[in-house]
């Protein structure tokens, strides 16, 4: 009897207790579903009302894609409503890569279609068509002035159907024709692995989606035939992708049972952690990431967790912070909607989302979180990280800064366009690693140059024009006029002699270009490991094991990984 009445009420409290709390919920829940069928019912009614009754011709479609557009640019980016016609371009922009067509990647310019890349060993780069060549017609289609999309879809169709292409080639006088059939285009996720800097591997992983982890592992097992003693996995432009495949590539390198990333919705059945699941293939092979400010999402969790778990160093600049999670619902019709369900979270506990995208300045604006409200977290051997601004490296490389010259170059398209007129003049070059342009070719490249325009503004002009513009409200230009032509006029000599002050970099950009012409993205990595600081550290730091542990210890400025308000540029000279 005791027993009875020691235990008893307090269960009697606790039913209570449960069922007051079950009768709150379920109120709040019904106060919810009233909310949503009443707004419902009046934009429904707002709707029809307008379709009924407004005084021109309605779109009805445009309309509604108008209003779902509007509700959901309240949210965030990453939340979007995907029409029927647009679901194909997602699911290959989103979970796999893999379309009929010929190979080859469009631009538009003054209203006319160029190849700007053919993929090596596809119909297009099969049949010698070329990055600048111009496409006419597309079986019997005349392009000028169609859109980029719509010539995207002209091109692509079911394996081994034919397709024939009219194209223009500079230099050449009459229009070529090109009678080949699509194939299968798979873009593979790793676009490029192989050997650097002595016994270093080295991978380049561009995106997360279906099968990335796999294509990761392959390499590996290929690099490690060729006896690499250690690896860089370059994450740099990497946007992220399907977060299950970034699980697996943690699991590469990390062995079974070990928190990756934890996914938190508001909803507890979208709080999920994710553990590594199996036995690792490289659990101690000296590892190095490279991410910049585009690796995002499925970039930040493999190199955050790496990082938080001391399993890798991080080399580059910080990177994007994207620390949200997306799940795609269907939709009536064929259509699709991408919702934001949760937020992820590293193994240290920190999540890296960069923007507060549920707090907005009066003019509706999206800040980055504050630095009062960034937390320090510890990582497995207790070095300090931070949450709220993507992934800080270990050891911070300068990202490359190119001049306005070498900007206005690419951007008018000229390098794009000397590339192909070299390409088409010279039938081969050297392999990637070696090819170099000499200061002859440099010179040709500066004649070509003569006659175009490639007026810009450097930020020097920009200043001095507002300090014109300052020094007339303050009726001061003819007192200091004589000094102001004189500085005006030495900036101008200066921007004469842009191209051989800036010849380094302009000549790296012009090498990338041409080499590309002839051996592909491939080659283009290639061309650009010379000129890559990020890439030389990391091999510098793998192969010094004394200074690898040092840092995945923490030992001395390595103790903090990227504190706000702190200057930490003194790591990357380490």
């Amino acid at each position: 009897m005791k027993l009875s009445k020691t235990l008893f009420p307090p269960l009697k409290k606790t039913i209570l207790f449960a069922c007051i709390l079950v009768s709150i919920t379920a109120l709040a829940f019904r106060d919810d579903l009233f909310q949503a069928s009443k707004n419902l019912e009046i934009f429904a009614s707002v709707y029809k009302e307008l379709n009924i009754n407004y005084v021109d011709e309605i779109n009805s479609s445009k309309m509604m894609r108008a209003g779902i557009d509007a509700m959901l640019d309240d949210l965030d980016p990453y939340t979007e409503y995907v029409p029927e016609s647009d679901v194909e371009d997602y699911r290959m922009k989103y979970v796999s890569t893999q379309y009929g067509g010929v190979g080859a990647t469009i631009m538009s310019r003054n209203g006319r279609i160029y190849i700007s890349d053919p993929y090596q060993g596809f119909p297009a780069q099969k049949a010698d068509i070329r990055a600048g060549d111009e496409l006419v017609q597309i079986n019997g289609i005349t392009l000028k002035g169609k859109p980029n999309d719509e010539v995207s879809t002209l091109l692509k169709g079911p394996k081994s159907t034919p397709i024939k292409l009219l194209i223009n080639r500079p230099g050449e006088t009459k229009t070529i024709e090109k009678n080949i059939a699509r194939e299968e285009i798979t873009q593979p996720n790793v676009s490029y692995y192989g050997v650097v800097g002595g016994n270093v591997g080295y991978i380049k992983l561009d995106k997360f989606l279906e099968n990335s982890a796999q294509e990761v592992k392959d390499a590996l097992v290929n690099l490690r035939k060729n006896n690499i003693n250690s690896l860089v996995l370059d994450l740099r432009y990497n946007g992220g992708g399907i977060l299950q495949e970034a699980v697996k590539i943690v699991n590469l390198f990390v062995n079974k049972d070990i928190l990756v990333v934890t996914q938190k919705g508001r909803n507890a059945e979208k709080t999920i952690p994710y553990r590594t699941f199996q036995a690792a293939a490289e659990p101690t092979l000296p590892l190095v990431v490279l991410v910049n400010n585009r690796s995002a999402s499925a970039s930040e969790i493999v190199a955050g967790s790496l990082q938080d778990l001391d399993r890798a160093v991080i080399i580059g600049q910080r990177s994007f912070g994207k620390g949200l999670v997306q799940q795609t619902f269907s939709l009536p019709y064929n259509s699709l909607v991408k919702v934001t369900v949760a937020k992820y979270y590293t193994p240290s506990g920190r999540c890296i989302q960069a923007l507060d995208y549920t707090h907005r300045t009066t003019e509706g604006n999206v800040e980055k979180v504050a630095d009062s409200l960034i937390t320090e977290y510890k990582t497995a051997d207790g070095r300090s990280v931070y949450d709220g601004s993507g992934i800080y490296p270990d050891l911070v490389i300068p990202a490359p800064k190119y001049s306005q010259i070498t900007q206005t170059l690419v951007s008018k398209y000229y390098i794009f366009d000397y590339a192909t007129k070299f390409r088409n003049a010279n039938p081969s070059i050297t392999e990637p690693k070696t090819f170099k342009l000499t200061d002859a070719q440099y010179a040709e490249f500066v004649s070509y140059l003569s006659d175009k325009d490639y007026n810009y503004s450097t930020q020097t002009e920009k200043m001095l024009t507002t300090l014109q513009k300052e020094a007339e409200k303050d009726r001061k230009m003819t007192e200091i006029k004589p000094e102001f032509d004189a500085l005006k006029s030495k900036v101008f000599y200066s921007k004469k002699n842009d191209l051989t002050q800036f010849k380094g970099e302009i000549r790296q950009v012009l090498e990338n270009e041409i080499v590309s012409r002839y051996y592909f993205q491939k080659g283009r990595l290639e061309t650009g490991f010379k000129y890559d600081n990020d890439l030389k550290k990391a091999i510098n730091v793998l192969s010094d094991k004394v200074m690898i542990a040092s840092i995945l210890k923490g030992e001395g400025t390595y103790k903090t990984i990227g504190k706000p308000g702190e200057d930490f540029s003194a790591n990357a000279g380490k």
